[in-house]
């Protein structure tokens, strides 16, 4: 569940396009009136199918950034009055990490020192079979619009990476990032200049923020994370670097790896389990939406081999990986086409 604050503006951006909003809704079983109080809990795979097929029957390849770039640091809630407050950007950018899980709790966020740069790498826990393009690049664009509130108007990324194939036209996407946008990348965010996030900031409000701040420490108190969330977010992270083991993951959380093996079988999953779904929901994830290299996607996924790689997807899915591929496209036509019908109706 997230915060349907996600889809602050999207009945007025589709009816700008000439649609019905109320029919993409219903076609997610969604309803309008859940979008009256933006912290109102919707059902997250559904937000992402709606921006995808809402993008698709209205051939709005820049659908999501058309979304942010009508969002303020406000429309995050009560922590935007704390990351106000912060001292510089970076701090914040820090903030937000920490109370992320109330903010988005299917997202992840890494924030990387390389000498003079800061990467920001965004992952968001995949959906099996709902395409994630959009909900993606809204993510990107949300905390690109937090930092230029927060370091000014003209601010600029180095780069914007998004590991999906690019669109037809990516002028859209120059246009709001105000950067050439790198498509096909081996993750999604943003390089920045450290020196641009370590600007100091003048305070505001430090009495509201102190408000907020207790709200939002009691709020992390009540919305407590199961084992099985904590391990998705922490594979998430590691997968990439091939670190990922149950001893990697125990460090991270801070317990011995009998404790986490054990907390894991009292929600009913084994570690090498768990692991194995959430390599299964990346690769579908990575073969449906970019054009990376099975090498590189093999990488990614924390196979030390191309040839390892390859056995565990034919052990997984019971063919190859290009095998699946073809099969996928074939029926991602086939929705495509039902949509297209669907919405004319």
């Amino acid at each position: 569940m997230i915060r349907s604050a996600s889809l602050n503006g999207y009945i007025e951006l589709v009816k700008s396009l000439g649609r019905d909003p109320h029919a993409f809704l219903r076609a997610v079983g969604l309803r309008a009136k859940l979008l009256e109080d933006s912290e109102t809990l919707i059902p997250r795979d559904a937000v992402r199918e709606l921006l995808e097929i809402t993008a698709r029957a209205t051939g709005t390849d820049d659908l999501a950034l058309r979304l942010a770039a009508q969002r303020r640091l406000s429309n995050l809630g009560p922590i935007s009055l704390v990351l106000r407050e912060e001292a510089t950007p970076r701090d914040a950018l820090d903030t937000l990490c920490r109370y992320l899980r109330l903010v988005n709790p299917s997202m992840s966020i890494r924030v990387e020192d390389l000498e003079s740069l800061v990467i920001i790498r965004e992952d968001l826990l995949p959906s099996p079979g709902v395409p994630m393009r959009q909900s993606v690049e809204l993510a990107v664009a949300i905390v690109f619009r937090m930092l230029r509130d927060l370091i000014g108007p003209h601010w600029r990324p180095l780069d914007v990476c998004f590991t999906h194939r690019p669109p037809p036209d990516a002028a859209a996407h120059r246009t709001f990032f105000g950067r050439r946008v790198k498509f096909n990348q081996e993750f999604n965010g943003l390089v920045c200049m450290a020196d641009d996030l370590a600007r100091s900031r003048e305070p505001g409000d430090p009495k509201a923020a102190g408000f907020a701040r207790k709200y939002l420490q009691a709020a992390m108190q009540d919305r407590s994370e199961s084992v099985q969330e904590a391990c998705r977010q922490l594979m998430l992270a590691l997968l990439p670097g091939g670190t990922c083991t149950a001893q990697e993951i125990a460090r991270h959380m801070r317990v011995d790896r009998r404790t986490l093996h054990r907390r894991l079988d009292a929600e009913g999953l084994s570690f090498s389990a768990l692991l194995d779904q959430v390599r299964a929901d990346l690769v579908q994830s990575h073969l449906r939406e970019s054009d990376l290299p099975l090498a590189e996607v093999a990488e990614m996924l924390g196979f030390s081999r191309l040839s390892s790689f390859s056995h565990w997807f034919q052990r997984r899915f019971g063919c190859s990986a290009s095998q699946w591929s073809k099969r996928s496209a074939v029926v991602a036509t086939r929705k495509e086409v039902g949509a297209g019908r669907s919405s004319r109706a």
